[in-house]
């Protein structure tokens, strides 16, 4: 009864979406009214990450029974979205045509024949991404797509894999238990006591959401007290008492990235709480973030350790994408076992991948993988060459400031792959919340 009502809610209002590229001279803003519901701002924040939008600005407001975000958004290079099929895409994928409304308490995953999604967590060390990929090449399977995430000692996993004879989704059930298995014993590795998990399902599902939730639930946030970082880099995550309002104000302040909004909102949202305010600045090189909070029953954030622990799953989720190392892009034709062969030839010249971005594009392999040396210190360019040699100087390329390679680690010294709207003062500054220290 209970969905059927929502359904009536959002009937009668159906989500509106506006986008206007004239009132700001840098930027085009959207502007998306409709019904409020739990997960609907983490559903327009992803609408609009995966596009590779960049957020510069945003207003939040979802207090009651209706819905109101506002952004101001570029692409990669700065400039105005003025691609009117970019533009009617949002519209539909956010208007009322969108069918986001209806799945936003979970990620879901939708069937697909097409391949098999293998999700994988356990203990990071060094060249593991290279042994994981070695068995998956053994046991005849291809690796469409894949992204990886190390933190706090842990990496995790979202793969598509199909049969290397069929191209399809593997099904036989033999099989599928035969492939977690083996990939679980290389996730444990000689440590029995650090646990690790696979899991095999035929379905589609947003994987960068689904990391999120994989490490959450693994509780990184906990592990490891020594990440690596100086003051200057590390996140300043603060959360205060707005006692007349009866909830609790979250401000972040840290280096701007892609895709930060994003990781911030999931995790709040997975963690059931309710942004009903918020403000988003992220103009320049640091981002300031404030959002106003309730969970999901309506409380505030209660006692010292909920909001520690908030906390430390917010720095968690902010650290988790963070781009250390020597950016390499591998583009090629895709093949059986490329990523076996690229990963090994990495381990071989003792480097170690701190995360990679792995998708097939028409029948071509688009890689990108963040790599440090081994054993910690900077990469050795002469060995970059040299690799590059040996894979080829057209497919594999070095993207950005080769400058990167000499910087220290921006995490764990463990990590290791595998191996006017928006100018409005801050609610502390109203003077009418409480901070702690």
């Amino acid at each position: 009864m209970e969905d059927e009502y929502e359904k009536f809610i959002r009937r009668m209002n159906p989500p509106r979406v506006v986008i206007d590229n004239d009132s700001c001279q840098n930027a085009t803003i959207i502007q998306v009214d409709s019904a409020n519901k739990h997960g609907i701002l983490l559903e327009v924040v992803q609408v609009l990450t995966d596009l590779n939008f960049v957020i510069t600005k945003g207003y939040i407001s979802s207090d009651g029974g209706w819905f109101m975000d506002v952004f101001n958004v570029t692409d990669q290079e700065g400039n105005k979205i003025t691609d009117e099929e970019v533009l009617e895409y949002v519209r539909k994928a956010l208007g009322s045509e969108s069918s986001f409304m209806t799945s936003v308490k979970s990620i879901g995953m939708t069937p697909t024949e097409e391949h098999t999604v293998i999700e994988l967590i356990g203990s990071d060390r060094p060249g593991l991404l290279s042994e994981l990929c070695a068995v998956l090449t053994h046991l005849k399977c291809n690796v469409l797509n894949a992204e990886v995430w190390t933190h706090n000692t842990r990496a995790a996993a979202v793969m598509q894999v199909t049969d290397e004879e069929s191209g399809a989704a593997i099904s036989d059930p033999e099989r599928l238990d035969n492939i977690k298995q083996m990939l679980c014993n290389v996730l444990k590795g000689s440590n029995e006591g650090r646990e690790a998990k696979t899991v095999v399902a035929h379905g589609i599902t947003h994987t960068e959401r689904r990391l999120h939730q994989m490490m959450f639930s693994d509780r990184d946030y906990e592990r490891g007290s020594d990440d690596g970082l100086d003051e200057k880099q590390r996140p300043d995550v603060t959360i205060v008492d707005w006692h007349d309002k009866d909830c609790s104000v979250v401000t972040i302040r840290c280096k701007d990235r892609p895709k930060l909004l994003f990781d911030t909102i999931c995790t709040l949202t997975d963690m059931d709480y309710v942004v009903f305010h918020g403000n988003v600045d992220t103009e320049g090189p640091e981002a300031h973030h404030e959002y106003c909070i309730r969970h999901i029953d309506g409380s505030p954030v209660k006692s010292d350790a909920e909001r520690q622990r908030v906390i430390q799953c917010l720095e968690a989720a902010i650290k988790r994408r963070v781009s250390e190392g020597l950016k390499l892009e591998l583009c090629t034709t895709d093949r059986v076992g490329l990523l076996s062969n690229v990963t090994r030839i990495f381990r071989e010249n003792s480097l170690t991948v701190t995360r990679a971005e792995v998708a097939t594009r028409d029948n071509k392999a688009v890689n990108t993988f963040y790599v440090r040396d081994a054993s910690g210190y900077p990469v050795d360019l002469r060995i970059i060459e040299s690799i590059r040699n040996e894979i080829g100087q057209t497919i594999l390329k070095v993207k950005g400031n080769s400058e990167d390679s000499n910087q220290g680690p921006q995490d764990s010294p463990s990590r290791s792959l595998f191996g006017g709207l928006f100018k409005s003062k801050s609610f502390v500054n109203f003077g009418l919340v409480r901070s702690y220290s």
